[in-house]
């Protein structure tokens, strides 16, 4: 371990681990559990399915606990169970455990289900690999761990305080590096939130200030906040903007206390958002239980996809067991509408939450390429050293070899009937661009520190 991971504070990370989407729900409609499985139809269904499963796909054992957050990332896990999909390939105790913060989910992956934590779920990026570096962890103890598909791309969003209306505090920030200046010279400074540093909702805010010249470390108080107590904190106005999943920024505009000046589809189109990703240990320990997992993640992709499928989907996710909201501050934006509160009304299913597929290609493939700019932004800001970059991404690469195992879902694909056409044999997605004209080439990641303007890092 580099001296500068021991110089990373474990503290910070424990303060901030309430500072996570999930940490306080939203009361909304209660309303009666969906019956596990989808009914007895589905049920009867399952049981037969599983009665099919061919001894040499039987995983090897039928338990397994998944941590989630209540944001529609988490979908494909919530519906691989409540459909049966879990079930259908012989995973019938599947777990799933509600985390009060990402860094409770941390925690308790660190302790494994056999502790009374769990086995792995649902993450933003990079924490697998921040994980398995011992950069985030108790005492800074190396914990393997593998990433084994993307659940989604979009769903997230950037809320802004309603008293900025009009402003022009928008996706290309037109006069907020005037409104920011003004603030700090009167010593007051614009306030933003995220959910946890240094991962992705970190990321998209920083980008989206990076491009519209605003240093998101000198400019301005960038906060690890509860998105509950950032609501709170809009409507006593001390709270500016933030960054984080569905449904928290579209409640900002039902409840009529601020706006959003952009989705993270608007930052970057088909971008990597979350992942599901376990332990190392017990993955190796149960690669047939593993690939069954995933088989019932994709097929729960692919129905989350059929946007036939998105009313029932909203009715399922509402639920007091999962995200205990109105069912309206789900429903639209899964159908790609969002009332963006300031006369911008996006009515695009392509803008929408993403599971199996966007105009890019495959979304559950775990590409490396997503890994790379992850660790790219994370040099960018200073979260990593520069050696993980240099030498055209050596260090970077060899870590994102260990910990992503696109290996695993191909064949988990194949076994689970998915055309060769959805496969995808490469890799790398390829060049990468933004909405602000900077493109990313995963064959050249240190060009792409070059472009940047604000940046932490000196390339």
């Amino acid at each position: 371990m580099s001296d500068f991971f021991h110089q990373i504070s474990r503290r910070k990370f424990i303060v901030t681990a309430t500072a996570s989407a999930g940490a306080v729900l939203l009361k909304g409609c209660l309303g009666n559990p969906p019956e596990p499985g989808g009914g007895n139809a589905q049920t009867q269904s399952t049981a037969q399915s599983v009665a099919n499963i061919s001894p040499e796909l039987a995983p090897e054992t039928k338990a397994v606990k998944l941590g989630y957050i209540p944001i529609v990332e988490s979908a494909p896990l919530i519906i691989a169970k409540e459909k049966g999909f879990f079930a259908k390939y012989g995973m019938t105790d599947v777990e799933l455990s509600k985390q009060a913060s990402w860094g409770s989910a941390r925690d308790n992956v660190e302790i494994g289900s056999a502790g009374g934590g769990i086995d792995g779920g649902q993450w933003q990026m990079p924490m697998p690999h921040l994980i398995s570096e011992g950069v985030i962890t108790k005492g800074n103890q190396k914990l393997p761990m593998y990433v084994l598909a993307q659940l989604i791309t979009h769903g997230n969003g950037i809320a802004i305080a309603s008293k900025w209306q009009g402003q022009g505090i928008d996706l290309k920030l037109a006069q907020a590096k005037g409104i920011v200046s003004q603030l700090k010279s009167k010593g007051s400074r614009f306030k933003a939130a995220h959910t946890f540093p240094h991962v992705n909702q970190d990321f998209w805010i920083r980008y989206w200030l990076g491009a519209g010249g605003i240093d998101p470390d000198q400019d301005i108080d960038l906060l690890p906040v509860p998105s509950a107590q950032t609501v709170a904190n809009m409507k006593t106005g001390t709270m500016d903007a933030f960054s984080t999943g569905d449904p928290w920024p579209y409640r900002i505009v039902k409840d009529k206390i601020g706006y959003m000046a952009a989705l993270t589809a608007d930052i970057w189109k088909n971008h990597p958002e979350e992942y599901l990703a376990m332990r190392a240990d017990w993955v190796d320990k149960n690669p047939k239980a593993t690939k069954a997992i995933l088989k019932g993640i994709m097929e729960a992709q692919q129905w989350c996809d059929n946007f036939d499928n998105r009313q029932e989907m909203t009715k399922i996710l509402a639920q007091r067991q999962y995200f205990n909201v109105p069912e309206e501050v789900l429903f639209d934006p899964f159908m790609g509408k969002y009332d963006m509160g300031e006369g911008r009304i996006v009515d695009d299913k392509s803008m929408a939450a993403l599971y199996w597929k966007d105009e890019k290609g495959s979304v559950s493939y775990p590409y490396k390429s997503h890994d790379l700019w992850f660790i790219t932004e994370s040099v960018r800001w200073g979260f990593l050293p520069k050696d993980y970059i240099v030498n055209n991404a050596a260090k970077a690469r060899a870590i994102i070899d260990k910990v992503n195992r696109e290996d695993i879902w191909k064949e988990a694909a194949k076994e689970a009937g998915i055309p060769a056409a959805d496969i995808p044999t490469n890799t790398s997605r390829g060049v990468e661009e933004f909405f602000d004209g900077v493109k990313f080439d995963p064959e050249k990641p240190e060009e792409y520190l070059k472009t940047l303007k604000v940046k932490k890092v000196s390339v």
